[in-house]
This record gives structure tokens, C-alpha cells and sequence, in this order.
């Protein structure tokens, strides 16, 4: 019987809170050329639902443009309260320009730039906490 390999651990970085806590997974960047990809964690509001079902937020995967300065959301997931996470929907929407100063651009920035970074939390329980926090700032 092979030894199962314990995953990676998460690498989040708050990258802005308003409507929801975002994060930067680190741990998740892959780069080809100009072109970098990455998962971000949405955080919302405790007491947040959809349907009948509680949430901690959800997992968007993005691709970035780091030369051009574009963004292009590729789909989301939504997580459950106690860490389900739901299947991927497509986001079909062209990429954009990644404005100064919002969540697009600042994931853009995690993206793009230093990826040795320390991590501020490393689980999604964690994530969940501290963008809470922040959201409560």
C-alpha cells in the first residue's frame, strides 16, 4: 500500500477586504511567460446563505496577463460552511484590465510579483477567521 502524501499546504495572502475578505493562495501560482495563474478565496460575512446552505465563500481561479495587466476570472466554486467545496462554474466573461486598486489588480499584483512571500494563514478554517476579521474592521 503507497503512502499517501499529505497535501501542499495553502499559502494565503489578504489582498483586500470590502465586500468580501480576499485572498491570494500563493501555493497555487503558475507562471508561463508574461501569463500567471492562480486560485483566490472569497470570504464573506458570517450568516452568509444561498439557498439552504451556509458559507464560508469561494474559490475563483484566475488568469493574469502580468505584461498587459489583464485579468480573466476562469470560474468559481462555492465552500460550504465546514469546508465542501462545490464544483467549478465556468466565468465566460473576456478578460479586462485589472483597475489600480481593485481586487482584480491586487490579485494580479500576488500573481505577478514576488511569489516567495511568507504566507499570513495557512488552512482555510484559518482564511475564514481572519477575513471574518477583517471584514468586521
Amino acid at each position: 500500500m503507497a503512502a499517501q502524501v499529505a497535501p501542499e499546504p495553502h499559502r494565503f495572502v489578504l489582498t483586500g477586504s470590502g465586500r468580501f475578505a480576499v485572498f491570494a493562495d500563493l501555493s497555487t501560482i503558475e507562471r508561463d511567460g508574461d501569463t500567471a495563474t492562480m486560485r483566490s478565496f472569497q470570504v464573506v460575512e458570517p450568516g452568509f446563505t444561498a439557498g439552504a446552505n451556509a458559507y464560508w465563500g469561494g474559490w475563483s481561479r484566475w488568469r493574469f496577463d502580468c505584461k498587459a495587466l489583464t485579468a480573466d476570472r476562469l470560474d468559481f466554486a462555492g465552500v460550504r460552511e465546514g469546508g465542501e467545496e462545490g464544483p467549478p462554474n465556468p466565468d465566460n466573461q473576456p478578460a479586462y484590465d485589472a483597475a489600480p486598486g481593485g481586487d482584480a489588480a491586487e490579485l494580479l499584483a500576488s500573481a505577478c510579483g514576488e511569489a516567495d512571500r511568507p504566507a499570513e494563514v495557512t488552512t482555510l478554517e484559518d482564511a475564514v477567521r481572519r477575513g471574518r476579521a477583517a471584514l468586521a474592521e
